[in-house]
């Protein structure tokens, strides 16, 4: 049997989970229909998540990851009920502050510092 749970930056070093805040709890939703899971994943992107790719995986992975992270999991079966996203959403993602962390500090970020960096490198040609 395979499940489906939803990702972002699929394939990427910044990969994330979606997962549901109960209480100070995480838990990840795996969906045994992937059209159930699509359906979650464009109710997330109405609320402007980023957008999710859908992922089949073993429900034991996920279980295990779950186990190792200390988060709940929760199967939703094929036709049941709709499942809503939350009404409220965290402000910061896990994966979000973990690509805040590798921006590189040293780089300019005002126009003047950028200008002055052009005109070296343009005195370099």
């Amino acid at each position: 049997m395979r499940v489906f749970v939803l990702l972002f930056n699929a394939n990427t070093e910044n990969e994330g989970i979606h997962t549901i805040r109960e209480g100070d709890r995480n838990k990840v939703l795996m969906f045994e229909s992937e059209d159930d899971a699509t359906r979650f994943s464009l109710m997330l992107e109405a609320q402007d998540f980023p957008t999710a790719t859908v992922e089949a995986i073993d429900p034991e992975e996920v279980k295990e990851f779950c186990a190792e992270a200390n988060f709940d999991w929760e199967l939703i079966p094929e036709n049941s009920a709709l499942v809503l996203p939350p009404d409220t959403n965290v402000d910061e993602t896990d994966w979000q502050a973990e690509a805040e962390k590798q921006k590189p500090t040293d780089m300019p970020t005002s126009e003047p510092d950028l200008d002055s960096i052009r005109r070296r490198l343009e005195g370099l040609l």
